[in-house]
């Protein structure tokens, strides 16, 4: 597979209750911003938040089932959290080709934009990622 500078690939979703609550049983982040909407309420959020790792988390998505897709492997990923992500919001994780930089041994390492915005189009948060790609063996699962 080939890639080009400009490339991009798209996954949308919108946050949920459930969401939140199945991200807080796997990493154990408790914070009254996320699960307590009294609390939330009297915050500079004025209501409950999606945790933000939460949110970055669509970038993987897109990674790892886009572009590149199978065979992609994180090396690296900066994120700025630009603004917060209520729950019920419709966030869309992009990633775009930056670079492309082939290997003697095969595959390529991507340099990828990687960006969320909410279904207002304010981005939420953005960064860069390196990933590396090889060609899954015995092709596509």
């Amino acid at each position: 597979m080939r890639f080009q500078v400009g490339d991009r690939a798209s996954y949308t979703q919108t946050l949920s209750e459930a969401h939140v609550a199945l991200f807080v049983g796997a990493v154990g982040d408790t914070n009254p911003l996320h699960v307590d909407e009294a609390y939330a309420k009297r915050s500079r959020f004025g209501g409950r938040i999606a945790q933000g790792i939460l949110v970055a988390g669509l970038i993987s998505t897109v990674i790892g089932t886009k572009l590149p897709g199978v065979g992609a492997i994180y090396l690296s990923q900066t994120l700025r959290f630009l603004k917060p992500t209520y729950l019920g919001d419709t966030i869309t994780a992009t990633a775009v080709v930056k670079a492309v930089r082939e290997r003697e041994k095969g595959g390529c390492v991507l340099t990828l934009e990687t960006f969320c915005e909410n279904q207002r189009g304010e981005r939420v948060i953005e960064g860069e990622a390196a990933v590396l790609y090889e060609e899954p063996q015995g092709g596509t699962p």
